[in-house]
């Protein structure tokens, strides 16, 4: 990694919106689950809370869907299968859900898409402030925090996902969670845990990363 201050922990809290969290198409997709969304906006607000805590730097990360920014094959896919755009622009189904960003903590706006780094200038943002291990929390496991967890491992960085601030839309949340271990090497466990907020070591004369065991 490139940047000032190396190996240094961001937690990136990902689509915590109203219109993922407690808008009628939210509470139409989870049904009388709708308490597995009530937990992992909980959770999120407790991972805030250590963060701010920890010192380790927050960031939130928000999805606007406008027709506007939306690509054919999106276009497409919203037709076939009868979905509505959600968090317009300016509406209350974009704002921020249960915890919102302090002063001095940056915002980053996704355009019709689900991966953070497609933001403009997240990836930018992160190597120069030196992040090394991003800690992702927030709306959906299988979606939007697959995606940025999937790019982030691509690009080099750690990754921890926090089990008990997401959850799953169309997939297992327990084969999500397996997936992202296998595939990512992702870090799975809970705020509370201290070890979510240090970053593996990773020694590169050793060919070898230590990590504490799951």
């Amino acid at each position: 990694m490139t940047g000032a201050e190396p190996d240094r922990t961001a937690l990136v809290v990902v689509d915590l919106q109203n219109d993922f969290c407690a808008g009628p198409a939210a509470l139409a997709r989870f049904g009388e689950d709708v308490a597995v969304l009530e937990r992992a906006a909980a959770g999120c607000v407790r991972a805030v809370a250590r963060a701010r805590e920890r010192g380790v730097e927050v960031l939130f990360v928000r999805f606007v869907g406008d027709p506007e920014h939306q690509g054919p094959g999106w276009r497409l896919r919203d037709r076939t299968l009868g979905k509505r755009p959600k968090c317009l622009e300016g509406s209350w189904g974009a704002r921020f859900h249960a915890v919102v960003p302090a002063p001095g903590e940056r915002v980053f706006t996704k355009r019709a898409c689900f991966d953070a780094f497609l933001s403009d200038g997240f990836e930018e943002y992160l190597r120069a402030r030196g992040v090394s291990h991003v800690v992702l929390a927030g709306l959906y496991a299988d979606v939007c925090v697959d995606t940025t967890a999937r790019t982030a491992f691509q690009k080099g960085f750690h990754v921890t996902v926090l089990t008990d601030c997401t959850a799953a839309l169309h997939l297992p949340y327990d084969a999500v969670l397996g997936f992202m271990r296998l595939v990512y090497g992702a870090r799975t466990t809970t705020a509370d845990d201290p070890r979510a907020w240090t970053a593996p070591v990773y020694r590169a004369e050793e060919e070898t990363c230590v990590r504490p065991p799951d």
